[in-house]
């Protein structure tokens, strides 16, 4: 069986990811649940991302994926195409024991990875931020709603938001 890929994500309600390489809130619960939902995973990344977050993650694998052919940084692997990381995360998700490939970002990753993904963690932040970055569209109804819960502003997280799962109704597309 191939390992599935996952997409996390958070999205503001006007599609917005980021702007200038930065998150545009503070969600301490979100964060919590990213790590959960990645801990003990390959990651595959964009470069921006990456660098955006400064270093490798703990209790993960990272793999940045970019076009440009010199990049390295310590700690990392490096792929230069969307076949090549994901080759890579499932042979380093057989050596972790992981269930899975998680897919961290940003836009471009994103793109890439929709057609592929059996599900996507999405939490839907209720705020609407100008940004330079943007979550793709796809296609929902190929997606079930399978959990959603609503949490609201508080002391760990500046605005209210909604985790989301989807799970890919065909599995035909996996890849």
């Amino acid at each position: 069986m191939t390992l599935p890929l996952i997409l996390v994500v958070a999205v503001a309600d006007n599609g917005v990811i980021g702007r200038d390489n930065r998150l545009l809130w503070r969600l301490r619960t979100d964060l919590k649940r990213f790590r959960e939902l990645t801990w003990g995973k390959p990651m595959i990344m964009g470069r921006k991302t990456f660098e955006s977050i400064g270093k490798p993650l703990p209790g993960r694998e990272t793999i940045v994926l970019t076009r440009e052919p010199g990049f390295s940084a310590e700690g990392v692997h490096v792929a230069h195409g969307w076949d090549e990381a994901v080759a890579k995360g499932r042979e380093i998700a057989g050596r972790m024991g992981a269930d899975a490939v998680a897919v961290a970002g940003g836009a471009e990753i994103y793109a890439l990875a929709l057609p592929h993904v059996t599900r996507i963690h999405l939490t839907q932040v209720h705020t609407a931020p100008e940004g330079d970055a943007t979550f793709p569209d796809f296609d929902r109804t190929a997606f079930r709603e399978i959990r959603r819960s609503d949490h609201p502003k508080g002391t760990d997280d500046e605005h209210p938001f909604t985790f989301i799962d989807l799970e890919r109704r065909s599995r035909s597309c996996q890849g």
